[in-house]
């Protein structure tokens, strides 16, 4: 949503206040946005204005709506600390915040450790589905937790160095703290889905490339040590499968002709831009329900959709307030 704050509230710094034209170019953007798309469900990030956003959605269709945090408030205006939130026309029958292991935090050596931003879990009741738990997340970004306050003494040399050694130090404790977000979330829908069978579905800002080994055991699909025919017959229940790869399997599966297939390879879209680089840091994950190659699946991922023409084509009176990372959408169809 990137500072989603109604005014006369400020973001961050008292300075940082929308105008009325502002945010009425924000909020338009936004209900033009679900208006086209007309999502079923989505998951927000960056809100401090909670109740605004619940009164917006409610106008386009979206009865449901569920938070299970609340920004902080410093100086009676100014906020800090956003809070995911989500937006569903099927009913949202349960909502939770999720809770990390205490156990397992002291054991990894994080015994004071907290989500940088509250993870929720809204339990939906989906049609052919029944009760499935969606979770938004926004994890920890890369920005270093470590700032230097520079000395007007110091030579320049040292005032680099100061910076050099705070970069190194934080950009590594933010790895750790979203690697360490990443993995005790795992860890709690797993037991989640042993305790309950639901169909899970993630999505949100991960803040870094799935790929990469900080992230990667969110899609992890095998076992060291397990017995191969024991991690065949239950290990793909309590996988989660990124929507992109589920979509080229969907599409591949339809495809009979080889050279056809060859010649229209699918490439992802970014879904966000810093100067002069390109990542995807925007995800969609989902249960065995929704892979084909499951056997008693229920859908097939037949649509994958990066809405991005406010990044990289944009308009001023259009997107002068928009997102500043594209819209993941997906979408399912039913198998037969």
């Amino acid at each position: 949503m990137f500072n989603y704050l109604e005014p006369p509230n400020a973001f961050y710094e008292f300075e940082r206040i929308y105008s009325a034209q502002q945010w009425a170019k924000k909020q338009c953007w936004i209900t033009d946005y679900l208006t086209e798309n007309r999502p079923d469900i989505i998951g927000f990030q960056e809100v401090f204005s909670i109740e605004s956003l619940k009164l917006l959605l409610n106008g386009l269709g979206y009865e449901y709506f569920a938070v299970v945090d609340e920004p902080e408030v410093i100086d009676d205006f100014i906020y800090k600390r956003p809070v995911v939130a989500i937006a569903s026309r099927f009913p949202i029958v349960a909502v939770a915040a999720v809770e990390p292991d205490t156990e397992l935090t002291k054991a990894l050596g994080l015994s004071e450790f907290t989500f940088s931003r509250q993870v929720l879990r809204a339990t939906i009741d989906l049609p052919h589905l029944g009760q499935s738990d969606c979770y938004v997340v926004h994890f920890k970004s890369k920005r270093p937790m470590i700032e230097v306050v520079e000395c007007k003494v110091a030579t320049p040399e040292k005032n680099i160095i100061e910076h050099l050694k705070a970069d190194i130090a934080g950009g590594w404790a933010s790895t750790v703290q979203r690697g360490s977000e990443a993995t005790l979330l795992m860890v709690e829908m797993i037991k989640r889905r042993e305790a309950t069978q639901n169909p899970m579905l993630i999505m949100g800002d991960f803040n870094n490339n799935l790929s990469d080994g900080v992230l990667s055991h969110l899609i992890t699909n095998s076992l060291r040590f397990a017995p191969a025919f024991d991690s065949k017959t239950y290990l793909e229940k309590y996988c989660l499968n990124d929507a992109w790869q589920l979509f080229v399997k969907s599409q591949n599966s339809i495809t009979t002709n080889v050279q056809q297939e060859a010649t229209t390879e699918l490439i992802r879209t970014p879904t966000h831009y810093y100067g002069a680089s390109s990542s995807v840091l925007d995800y969609i994950l989902l249960s065995c329900e929704f892979d084909t190659g499951y056997d008693d699946s229920f859908f097939s991922v037949s649509d994958y959709h990066t809405y991005d023409r406010h990044l990289i084509n944009p308009e001023f009176e259009r997107d002068d307030q928009s997102s500043d990372h594209a819209v993941v959408l997906i979408k399912l169809k039913l198998r037969h």
